[in-house]
């Protein structure tokens, strides 16, 4: 049976803006992870993410509030279907509550992109917008 992941983060003193470029423009995307990504701000445009490792399609893009989109792995198996990703941005004062829903997970990927979403995204994320540079991860 498929799994959703429901996770909402705390940026501190910062703005939607600048989470929705770290996502959604390649060379951010690629300095705020340590990892290479193709991506851009089109809608139906496809992208690619941890060099090759995740690809998809992004489905609906609102500037700055909502990001939707097709999402794999490249090990899942190919009977598995794409699973859907979304962020939503949203602004609390000088800070931002990042809302991220990944559903329709294979089972056996769901901890792992759970945890992933953390060590390769959110903390690095984090690290990035406080002026530190970040290093390739381990995958």
């Amino acid at each position: 049976m498929a799994k959703t992941i429901v996770q909402k983060i705390l940026f501190k003193n910062t703005s939607p803006k600048a989470l929705y470029d770290l996502y959604m423009n390649a060379k951010m995307h690629s300095a705020a992870t340590g990892a290479p990504a193709k991506i851009s701000d089109k809608e139906g445009a496809r992208f690619t993410a941890h060099g090759d490792y995740i690809t998809g399609k992004n489905l609906q893009l609102v500037k700055n509030k909502l990001i939707v989109q097709s999402w794999r792995g490249s090990d899942w198996d190919k009977s598995e279907v794409d699973s859907t990703f979304m962020i939503h941005l949203e602004p609390k004062g000088k800070d931002v509550i990042l809302h991220a829903v990944h559903a329709n997970l294979p089972d056996t990927e769901a901890s792992h992109i759970s945890k992933g979403w953390q060590d390769y995204y959110w903390k690095p994320w984090k690290k990035f917008l406080a002026g530190k540079v970040i290093s390739k991860p381990e995958m």
